[in-house]
């Protein structure tokens, strides 16, 4: 069920992409989608203030167990987004999936099986996975 959601909606982008459709177009789109979700997190700081990033130097015991890295590990982030702030992130994150799916399409790449390769990669290597 799951994949045929992907299929639907990489047909969809396929239909209406009309204007973009050039390659130099879709990933020049794509870059500026992922520079339009950092700015809408970056707003939802500056503008907004409902949430707050206070980032430092991560502090790791010398000697822990990889395996517990992740209880020294934080995010920076403070707050939770308000619904307007949410739903920008949301929109802005549509549209960089929408570009993603149209350069997938150009190059006869399913979505869905992108998404499965990287979840088998992440079961079979887990933390070691280093993302």
């Amino acid at each position: 069920m799951k994949d045929l959601l992907c299929d639907k909606f990489q047909n969809s982008v396929d239909e209406v992409l009309i204007r973009h459709r050039s390659i130099l177009d879709i990933i020049t789109k794509l870059q500026e989608s992922s520079a339009k979700i950092n700015r809408a997190v970056i707003k939802s700081v500056t503008n907004c203030g409902c949430i707050k990033i206070n980032a430092s130097k991560h502090k790791i015991p010398e000697n822990i167990d990889y395996n517990n890295i992740n209880k020294y590990l934080d995010s920076h982030l403070k707050g939770e987004l308000c619904e307007v702030c949410k739903e920008k992130i949301i929109e802005e994150m549509g549209r960089n999936l929408f570009y993603l799916s149209a350069l997938a399409n150009d190059f006869d790449i399913s979505l869905y099986d992108i998404i499965l390769r990287e979840s088998k990669k992440i079961d079979a290597l887990g933390k070691f996975n280093l993302y």
